[in-house]
């Protein structure tokens, strides 16, 4: 099953309850966590990242700033507060040499706009760039926002871009049911994101967030028992 990667956000910020929530995730099982650029600045981001490391979990960015300057700004701050993955921006061509070496960078491919994101292009286009971005030495993998495409049919869109990336494919946004989780995975993606899903109490375990993030390591783990959606 792909990877959980839970999102200390909501409606693509950074929840401001963030440093009180990571100790309460150490013994769920848990491996990946991450937060967005937009609600947490550069000592914020030092302050999150040294929770989560010392939680013992690997820790990424996702970076949704709208406007160029924003996201470059952010991948400089980036470097500085010790991640384990960057994921989102759209001018990956133009960030070489911007992180430290071990970091894995996973952009956005196809036309991201607006905030809470949302993906344009269609699939051919967005899996052409995909494997343009991968093909560059400086990134890592890819950070698709599948659910957030207006037409596409997400999960061949999905598999579009798997087969088209020379590396990890995350899908992030609107992941909001275990069903969900469960697709995604079996469509191929290494890893999927859910943030204010979890916050907005959606999946088996709420109210409680630790709970919640339980249920989803649990539940796809055993995701051959669960049915899967065939069309979003």
């Amino acid at each position: 099953m792909a990877h959980f990667v839970f999102m200390l956000t909501h409606d693509d910020r950074t929840v401001d309850n963030a440093a009180e929530i990571v100790p309460t995730l150490a013994d769920t099982g848990l491996r990946y966590i991450g937060f967005k650029d937009v609600g947490a600045d550069l000592a914020r981001q030092r302050e999150l990242t040294s929770l989560a490391h010392d939680a013992g979990f690997e820790v990424m960015l996702e970076v949704v700033s709208t406007s160029k300057e924003a996201e470059l700004s952010s991948l400089r701050s980036a470097a500085e507060a010790g991640f384990d993955w960057v994921l989102g921006g759209t001018h990956g061509a133009d960030t070489a040499g911007m992180l430290p070496d071990g970091v894995r960078y996973c952009p956005f491919p196809g036309q991201v706009v607006d905030h809470p994101s949302v993906l344009l292009g269609t699939m051919d286009e967005i899996a052409a760039d995909a494997e343009r971005l991968t093909g560059l030495d400086h990134v890592a993998g890819l950070d698709l926002l599948a659910y957030r495409h207006p037409t596409a049919n997400t999960l061949e869109l999905i598999r579009a871009v798997v087969q088209a990336s020379s590396g990890p494919v995350i899908v992030a946004g609107s992941i909001a049911s275990i069903e969900r989780a469960v697709a995604v995975s079996e469509a191929g993606a290494w890893g999927y994101t859910i943030g204010s899903a979890i916050f907005d109490g959606l999946l088996p375990g709420a109210p409680s967030i630790a709970d919640q993030v339980r249920r989803v390591l649990e539940d796809t783990d055993s995701g051959a028992d669960i049915a899967t959606e065939t069309q979003t």
